[in-house]
This record gives structure tokens, sequence and C-alpha cells, in this order.
């Protein structure tokens, strides 16, 4: 599982687990959480990559517009149930 690292607002580093990651619309998104432990759970996030084609890292932000989170967990839940029917 790929690990990333966000720096807050007030500049607290926060580290996530990448669970998947698509692309809609032209944007990049990801579905994380703060811990590695696929048995325990955990809150998931949406993060959006917000930078510029020619920023050298890339900027997330949490999804917060509800019709935008909606949609995405739908996504997300069917990349999901993919995954695990594979397994």
């Amino acid at each position: 599982m790929d690990k990333i690292t966000i720096t807050a607002k007030d500049g607290e580093q926060i580290e996530f687990y990448v669970l998947e990651q698509t692309r809609v619309n032209g944007k990049d998104y990801l579905l994380v959480t703060e811990t590695d432990d696929e048995d325990e759970d955990a809150e998931a996030y949406i993060l959006k990559d917000v930078s510029e084609a020619k920023e050298p890292e890339a900027v997330y932000e949490f999804v917060e517009d509800e019709d935008e989170l909606n949609a995405l967990a739908g996504v997300f839940s069917e990349m999901l149930d993919e995954d695990t029917k594979l397994i």
C-alpha cells in the first residue's frame, strides 16, 4: 500500500495510505485512510489533486462538495468491489 504525506494548513504532517486512485473529468482523486491495517475500522477520505500541470509535486485537498463526494464514493465503492471479486 502506497503512503503519502500531506501538509495541513497549520503545517502539521499527516500520513495517509492510498487505498485506490482514479481519474474523473480530468482530475486525479485518491481514496486514503490513516492506517494500513485492513482489519481495523478506519475513516476513509477522498482527496483531489488541485495542482497545476507544471508543479513538481501534487497538491491534494479534501473533497468537501457533497455532490462530488457522493459521486466519487460510488466510483471508489465499485472499484473496491471489483478488487474484492478478483481475490
